[in-house]
């Protein structure tokens, strides 16, 4: 009689269940190593991950007092910009509400064309400072009671650049969009003001905005050369021209952002009006 191939004796069987005991010991160890190892990571990666957080707690906490140093700093340069922005206007026909009137004026244009509320405070807070270069031309022609000869225009055109020198070399953004708008308030889009003649988008935005706020504003006040212009009459002025002013001097779209918001143009010179500016 033959064995079924099948049939294995029992010490065969004994030392295969001997071996497979064996090597699941050896996988049973490999594997506990394995986990060990693992969990070893697990808690140098937990370590790490504290370690980062904390790192990013304090990391956060001295960003944010540079941060208040910052803005203390900017303050303090504002500050002192302001002193001689106040300074500039007593040599000059411009009043404390002209210079408040012209930094809303601005944010109206500058949210209307799309800019977000940081930048167009930002102008804002900017565009009080656009004549402080006046601080630099003599009394003798600043308070001239009368029209100006060709040799006192020309000095009084150097206020942009007396300006710009002086808000010029600070770290600070504020300071350096005052810087130019100060440059640049007094240049025309088709290329025809001064003091450099820029032309179009050479000129900043921010000198742009200013630009036409501010001849606005000077239409609406009582001038050495003029009487104070109503509202109306002022709308004509820059959307439709007249001898001095023409609507290629301004940046079309503001232009039209003005054509849209001249009503909160009105608004605003009437919130915050002058003695001597007409009702």
């Amino acid at each position: 009689m033959k064995l079924s191939q099948e049939f294995v004796p029992d010490d065969d069987l004994n030392k295969q269940l001997r071996s497979a005991k064996s090597q699941l010991a050896l996988y049973a160890k490999d594997l506990k190593a394995l986990l060990s190892r693992e969990r070893k990571k697990s808690h140098k990666l937990e370590t790490t991950n504290k370690q980062l957080q904390a790192y990013a707690q304090d990391l956060k906490a001295a960003y944010s007092a540079q941060q208040q140093k910052t803005r203390e700093l900017e303050k303090a340069y504002a500050d002192t910009v302001v002193r001689l922005t106040l300074a500039s206007r007593y040599k000059d026909e411009e009043t404390g509400e002209h210079i408040q009137r012209l930094s809303h004026y601005s944010r109206i244009l500058a949210l209307v064309i799309g800019l977000d509320d940081q930048d167009a405070q930002l102008i804002f807070d900017a565009a009080p400072m656009h004549d402080v270069g006046k601080v630099g031309i003599p009394d003798r022609i600043m308070q001239k009671q009368g029209p100006l000869d060709e040799q006192e225009w020309d000095i009084v055109k150097q206020h942009p650049i007396l300006g710009a020198n002086l808000l010029a070399g600070s770290p600070s953004l504020l300071l350096q969009t005052a810087r130019e708008i100060a440059l640049t308030h007094h240049e025309r889009w088709d290329g025809s003001g001064y003091p450099q003649g820029l032309k179009g988008e050479a000129i900043p935005l921010g000198g742009r905005m200013v630009m036409l706020g501010d001849t606005y504003d000077a239409l609406r006040s009582v001038r050495p050369y003029k009487p104070a212009f109503s509202h109306e009459k002022a709308c004509d002025i820059i959307l439709n021209g007249n001898v001095r002013t023409q609507p290629r001097h301004f940046d079309p779209t503001l232009l039209e952002a003005f054509r849209d918001k001249h009503l909160e143009f009105d608004g605003i010179f009437s919130e915050i009006r002058e003695e001597e500016s007409t009702p």
